[in-house]
């Protein structure tokens, strides 16, 4: 999978919604941009601009990207709303990103950020297309500008930090993850900016968004999910908060709006119980999880769990308890907390059954210079024992013990995931 398929998506709006507020020409139109962008090719970077950290252009409500230079850093206000939002909006996530969490920029490079404002005319979306920052003004009817709410700005900029660094794959449970990962730094980015504390906080994303008139709070609220918006244009918020309630659908890239609402609310129960201000409590655990080298592509919510608990130090017990209470296996992993788990830093399979009787079996030590343990690292934080079906192998039919650090367990090979069919594979070659 290519870097552009990470992004090609990243749109603030969901397309449910787009397709149920928008006269048909315009959803065709915007079915067609989405098409556009997943297919078209990708501009290069762009690079850093002189002396400039950013620069703010308008399409003048055409499609025209990026459009004409309005506004650098450094330059005073333009009078253009849209224009001054967008500067403040990236002001403050570049100093967010630099100041608390130590990253030069999306890139960690200190790349310069192109902005694009008044893009198309009624256009209802904002999105990172892989080189720039792009906002609509809204239709006049429900959605304003979305340049508006800070946190939107937030919200896009963090998916250009996540694709430069875990690289999150747009679909399903990873997708899920990387837009629950922009709500988190884009709320972190709101609080900091108002000086609030977590206790103070609202917790709701791209407040003000919506016009008077819309029966919605905001388009998210991420400590009560699907609660944000009930309206006769827009229907009721459809995001879940627990796993109990996951949607598992083909539409917008696997429901990545809809169940990003589970790891919303893990995160807004990790930053109260963790206590202080969002972005210095647990977002400095978030991001850490985030850019520690456990995340990848596919990572599923057990394992980024599993790497904000690792991440969490003297707070692991807390940011547990908060993915346990919606319901994602969140157990603290080996060596995390010596109390609760083994100090094991070996992986170890044994494979018996299958026609002929034979068993074969290996182990590789995770601490030691073998060239598979920086694989296995990052696979054994993906697992959750405790989720893997067990039950009858049926005849013939081979049988897998793993250990993996510790955390036993025994799977017929008929019920392997892909991550442990890898691991397999790498111990057993």
């Amino acid at each position: 999978m290519t870097s552009r398929d990470h992004h090609q998506h990243c749109q603030f709006i969901p397309p449910y919604l787009i397709e149920r507020i928008q006269p048909p020409e315009l959803v065709a139109r915007d079915r067609a941009l989405r098409a556009a962008r997943a297919a078209g090719p990708r501009p290069a970077p762009m690079p850093a601009v002189g002396a400039a950290a950013w620069v703010v252009h308008t399409s003048h409500n055409t499609s025209a990207l990026p459009g004409d230079v309005v506004r650098s850093a450094g330059d005073p206000e333009s009078g253009d709303a849209a224009v001054d939002e967008a500067a403040y909006g990236i002001t403050g996530s570049l100093a967010l990103y630099a100041e608390v969490y130590g990253r030069s920029s999306y890139d960690g490079k200190g790349a310069g950020v192109s902005l694009s404002v008044h893009y198309e005319q009624g256009y209802d979306n904002a999105y990172w297309d892989g080189t720039q920052l792009v906002f609509g003004d809204g239709d006049g009817e429900i959605f304003g500008r979305f340049t508006m709410p800070v946190d939107v700005l937030g919200h896009e900029f963090t998916h250009a930090v996540t694709e430069h660094s875990a690289g999150l794959t747009y679909h399903g449970q990873s997708g899920a993850l990387n837009e629950s990962l922009s709500d988190v730094f884009g709320s972190c980015l709101k609080q900091r900016l108002l000086g609030q504390r977590v206790e103070e906080a609202d917790w709701l994303i791209g407040q003000g968004l919506f016009l008077p008139g819309v029966q919605a709070r905001a388009l998210r609220d991420m400590a009560h999910p699907g609660t944000a918006y009930d309206d006769p244009r827009l229907g009721k918020d459809p995001q879940v908060g627990h796993m109990d309630d996951y949607v598992d659908t083909a539409d917008d890239n696997g429901g990545v709006h809809t169940n990003s609402g589970i790891p919303n609310r893990a995160f807004q129960l990790a930053a109260t119980a963790v206590g202080g201000t969002s972005w210095d409590g647990a977002g400095r655990i978030w991001y850490a999880a985030l850019t520690g080298g456990q995340v990848g592509p596919d990572t599923d919510f057990a394992a980024f769990a599993a790497a904000t608990v690792a991440a969490a130090g003297e707070h692991a017990d807390v940011v547990s308890h908060a993915w346990e209470s919606v319901g994602v296996g969140g157990s603290i992993p080996s060596g995390a907390s010596p109390a609760q788990s083994s100090n094991s830093t070996t992986v170890a399979v044994r494979r018996t059954g299958g026609f002929a009787g034979l068993s074969s079996e290996g182990a590789v030590d995770l601490d030691g210079d073998d060239d598979r343990a920086e694989e296995l690292r990052l696979l054994v934080t993906r697992v959750d024992v405790a989720s893997v079906p067990g039950g009858s192998a049926g005849a013939d039919r081979f049988v897998y013990d793993f250990d993996l650090c510790g955390d036993r367990c025994r799977v017929p090979e008929q019920h392997l995931t892909a991550d442990l069919r890898r691991i397999a594979e790498l111990i057993l070659r």
